[in-house]
């Protein structure tokens, strides 16, 4: 198979949606379905976030992320979290010299550009609270110095929702951290039967289509879309909805919300909102970009009351009920003052 070069950098708005699709479309050549799963990777890289995935085993959350990477260049590491794994496996350690007679820095798999920590809530709470300097700062601490993490860095992790033992789930406090919790389906039943004829013989490989200079440009160009002051507020207003349901007309939502989201919640529906216009080709953010992405970035920052959790209501249902609530800014044309009708719509 011959692969394709890697395109330059885009120039203009209509070229980066392109660049785009075209990687969104090799990691589709490997991935049968799952297409919100993908679009939501790319919306995490654009806006330098990191993505959580949570669905049942073999529904290719490994692969999916094996495959982004490949697309995007870059170096890539994959650690399998365990219950016996220590920080130092992870983000480094010092070492011995016998011949210099001093430390050396051993620097861990996460210092490359996309890490897939499959399994994070197999890890013990120690390797996971490690995991939230370089997923936070972007940076490690070791033996008093400090070391960056690569530009670009996104950390990619899956989770197993139905398995309790030997787990440990993540406190809210690193789950804040993820710009992203992207729930992961079954495939439908079409998407199954294309599974089993694609899959079966040999595997697409993807092809690479960016680097990481080019990557580096486009989360530059996403960070500069434009954001109407309406469509901010819009987005202050879903937040504040969260944490006082009562004040929007969800008396009924006082009782299931116990922490409603925080301040990286409005910070994380911008970034993704801009992320997900610059996807579709435009320069600005529409209301619509916003209740795209607020389940994913909303959700897994709620917690819930234990009455709530007991009915078994989960956090994007509430999360949908808050976007259907919610009013988004309605767009006023401007058109000459004439009396003729349609002035305002």
């Amino acid at each position: 198979m011959t692969a394709t070069p890697v395109q330059p950098a885009p120039q203009s708005i209509q070229a980066a949606s392109k660049l785009l699709a075209d990687a969104i479309a090799q990691v589709q050549r490997v991935i049968v379905g799952q297409e919100h799963m993908v679009e939501q990777l790319m919306v995490a890289l654009l806006a330098k976030g990191h993505c959580l995935l949570e669905g049942v085993p073999g529904t290719a959350k490994t692969l999916a992320v094996r495959s982004f990477a490949t697309v995007v260049g870059g170096e890539f590491a994959r650690i399998q979290f365990t219950p016996d794994l220590v920080p130092s496996d992870i983000v480094g350690t010092r070492i011995y010299s016998a011949k210099k007679e001093s430390f050396d820095i051993q620097l861990g798999p996460v210092f490359v550009n996309f890490v897939l920590a499959d399994e994070i809530n197999r890890a013990p709470a120690k390797v996971q609270s490690a995991m939230l300097e370089i997923m936070a700062e972007k940076q490690v601490s070791i033996g008093g110095k400090t070391h960056p993490a690569p530009e670009p860095f996104i950390v990619i992790a899956t989770q197993n929702p139905i398995e309790s033992e030997g787990v440990y789930p993540l406190p809210e406090a690193q789950r804040d951290r993820f710009l992203l919790k992207v729930d992961v389906d079954y495939p439908r039943g079409n998407e199954e039967f294309e599974i089993l004829r694609r899959m079966s013989i040999k595997a697409p490989q993807p092809n690479p289509v960016l680097n990481p200079e080019v990557v580096l440009q486009l989360q530059d160009q996403a960070s500069h879309i434009f954001v109407h002051n309406l469509v901010a507020e819009y987005i202050v207003r879903l937040v504040l909805a969260s944490r006082n349901p009562s004040d929007f007309g969800m008396p009924d939502l006082a009782s299931v919300i116990s922490i409603g989201c925080s301040s990286r919640a409005t910070l994380g529906l911008v970034a993704a909102s801009r992320a997900l216009a610059l996807i579709h080709g435009r320069d600005y953010v529409l209301p619509t970009d916003v209740q795209s992405v607020a389940k994913d970035v909303m959700a897994h920052r709620l917690v819930l009351t234990f009455d709530a959790v007991a009915d078994n209501i989960a956090p994007g249902q509430v999360v949908e009920r808050i976007v259907a609530m919610v009013p988004p800014p309605t767009p006023v044309w401007n058109q000459p003052q004439t009396g003729a009708p349609g002035g305002r719509g």
